[in-house]
């Protein structure tokens, strides 16, 4: 399924989303030492399994939280613990209730709880997402970071501000040097920013530069949609982003407006590489636009 359709299935409510739920496979691939990447339909999970239990890093849609248990649960042949979501997007927390209910502790960040306690409206497209059922909800909480120590590992997990949401977490896999970065990095394509969930471009290009500083040549990164990536891959990501940052910033000085902008075309060059993903460039500097207080 393309990108687009991918989060067009995010915006589906209630029983809608279980159709065409039985077709989809879980892929697993390896990241490094008991960590893994898990693929089917919705955001890309992270999971670390050994020993201890297994930890899920995001977890799609419920009517796939069968297979994705019996996938991670085959990794070491123990039980999902705990469950981190990056932010609170339903096609990162969709599974949240069965594995809550079934045992997992959910863990996530303060803003998460929050926005999935109260209804949420994405403007981007027109969409309303009621409150979660009460054992979908985060049950452990963080403002800052967390430190999980299991499997011969440490996972720390922290926020950072204001990015693809106002609540997101990346995950660090320290002894696997491996990160799940979550939607804050999107590989291959440009970004959702969500600015009513508190969203900006500065807040993402801080998160990429932030695990660009703390990774090297054999880090390998789970972002929230798009293939395992590579240190060069977030670096083009981060800068693209600051590209278009610059034109943005220079189309605020000379007194632009939105309409200008966007008729401008200013990613046309950036376009062949980045814009066969979520957004057309159109709707992607518009977000971008309106993070930086444009009008």
């Amino acid at each position: 399924m393309r990108p687009m359709a991918l989060l067009l299935t995010v915006m589906v409510p209630g029983t809608a989303l279980a159709q065409g739920m039985d077709t989809v496979t879980i892929v697993r691939q390896r990241a490094g030492d008991n960590v893994y990447m898990l693929t089917g339909r919705g955001g890309n999970i992270g999971v670390s399994a050994g020993v201890d239990g297994v930890v899920l890093i995001d977890d799609q849609f419920a009517p796939l939280a069968g297979k994705i248990g019996r996938v991670a649960g085959a990794l070491s042949g123990r039980p999902i613990r705990f469950v981190i979501n990056t932010h609170w997007h339903g096609d990162h927390t969709g599974g949240n209730e069965v594995f809550g209910s079934a045992g997992s502790l959910i863990v996530a960040h303060d803003n998460v709880r929050q926005r999935m306690s109260k209804e949420q409206f994405i403007a981007t497209f027109n969409s309303r997402t009621p409150p979660a059922p009460a054992a979908a909800l985060p049950v452990v909480t963080f403002s800052d970071t967390l430190s999980l120590y299991l499997n011969g590992d440490t996972l720390q997990a922290f926020h950072v501000a204001r990015a693809h949401t106002d609540g997101d977490a990346i995950i660090r896999f320290r002894r696997a040097n491996v990160f799940h970065m979550g939607d804050t990095f999107m590989n291959g394509f440009y970004p959702f920013i969500d600015v009513g969930s508190g969203g900006t471009l500065d807040g993402v290009i801080a998160a990429a530069d932030l695990v660009l500083a703390g990774s090297d040549g054999a880090t390998r990164i789970i972002p929230g949609h798009g293939p395992l990536a590579r240190r060069e891959d977030l670096k083009a990501f981060r800068d693209m982003l600051a590209t278009v940052r610059t034109r943005l910033t220079a189309a605020k000085q000379k007194g632009m407006t939105l309409d200008q902008v966007v008729g401008a075309d200013l990613l046309a060059d950036l376009n062949p590489v980045w814009g066969d993903g979520f957004l057309k460039a159109d709707q992607f500097v518009t977000l971008a636009w309106q993070s930086m207080g444009g009008r």
